[in-house]
């Protein structure tokens, strides 16, 4: 009876996880090591297609991607590289609750390669400008003890074509 309940379990496991991956799409994974990282998972949630180091996304993103300060559902928190935080960290926005506070979900922050999903994030800056942020720290089942940079939002809406310069070139005439 003990071997059919471990077969039953380990039947209904695979079915989950493979049932799981059906819907949720291909887990985002770390290229060596295969831990679940922010960058990659980010990218699967948001679909804003940069690649490398979260640090690296706020400036990757000029040119390709709108950036400000203004959070909106579907846009990327970047956050700075710091100390605590070398690689920087990148964060969905789920649900904007206030002007200062927003709902995130993201990978690899409370536990390694754990995903977090509605996760609390407060606008802590003086400005009000989202430049230091608090976010949901699951270990101590509250807001992080220490606010982070923060560099601002990365809106899934394509950055415009920039305009031609006019001097020199010809316009056709319309007729």
């Amino acid at each position: 009876m003990m071997k059919f309940k471990g077969a039953l379990f380990a039947l209904a496991l695979t079915f989950s996880l493979v049932m799981g991956g059906l819907f949720a799409g291909t887990p985002a994974q770390a290229a060596s090591g295969g831990v679940l990282q922010c960058a990659p998972f980010a990218r699967q949630v948001s679909g804003i297609q940069l690649f490398g180091r979260a640090a690296n996304w706020w400036h990757d993103a000029a040119g390709k991607y709108l950036r400000g300060t203004l959070p909106q559902v579907g846009s990327v928190l970047s956050f700075a590289a710091s100390r605590a935080m070398p690689a920087g960290h990148v964060a969905m926005v789920s649900k904007v609750v206030s002007d200062r506070e927003v709902l995130l979900t993201h990978a690899n922050w409370s536990y390694r390669g754990g995903i977090e999903r509605d996760v609390r994030a407060v606008d802590v800056s003086a400005a009000g400008d989202w430049s230091s942020v608090k976010v949901w720290y699951g270990p101590i089942g509250n807001l992080g003890l220490r606010p982070n940079v923060a560099n601002g939002f990365i809106y899934a809406a394509a950055a415009p074509a920039p305009a031609l310069p006019v001097s020199g070139v010809q316009m056709a005439s319309l007729r």
